[in-house]
């Protein structure tokens, strides 16, 4: 291969990473005001109050951690949450609205992800309570942890809700 083929394929791949950067760059959930939100075709807009959390240090020996993100539709229209799932089996995630109780919904295995289909009405608001168990990976999971609860609008779109702790002993 000559030096002329090798710099037209760097060129094409970097056009092909800077075009694919900005195609993410551009799908981005954030409203760049710490809030996040997901909108359905048709329908309302979720927000959340927070989309991430720090636990700060955590022991192992002390047992599970939990945190509450709070999710309101802030639309004139009704919004639907199908699907709550996280990204590790050492997460679980409830949503609560009212006295009702959803879950615990957790890591994707080797069923699907169940559908809850929860419509929240315009200016309501919906807890999704985050646990976290830190001895769930065993002594090899000491040190950062960074999780993700994933909430999905009818359309799939995702509401990422993250925390992170970091692990001792």
């Amino acid at each position: 291969m000559n030096n002329k083929n090798i710099k037209s394929t760097l060129i094409s791949v970097a056009t092909i990473i800077v075009l694919f950067g900005g195609l993410i760059w551009l799908s981005r959930n954030e409203t760049g005001n710490g809030e996040a939100n997901i909108s359905q075709s048709g329908g309302g807009t979720l927000s959340a109050e927070e989309i991430s959390f720090d636990f700060g240090a955590i022991s192992m020996a002390n047992g599970k951690v939990s945190h509450i993100f709070k999710i309101k539709n802030e639309s004139g229209e009704p919004a639907m949450i199908s699907k709550i799932y996280t990204s590790c089996m050492c997460t679980e995630a409830t949503l609560t609205r009212g006295d009702k109780k959803s879950g615990p919904f957790g890591m994707p295995g080797h069923s699907g992800i169940p559908k809850i289909n929860e419509t929240i009405n315009p200016g309501e608001s919906v807890d999704v309570e985050a646990v976290f168990d830190p001895a769930a990976h065993g002594p090899s999971g000491v040190g950062l942890a960074d999780r993700v609860v994933f909430v999905e609008d009818g359309a799939g779109q995702q509401l990422q809700l993250k925390f992170k702790a970091m692990v001792t002993p």
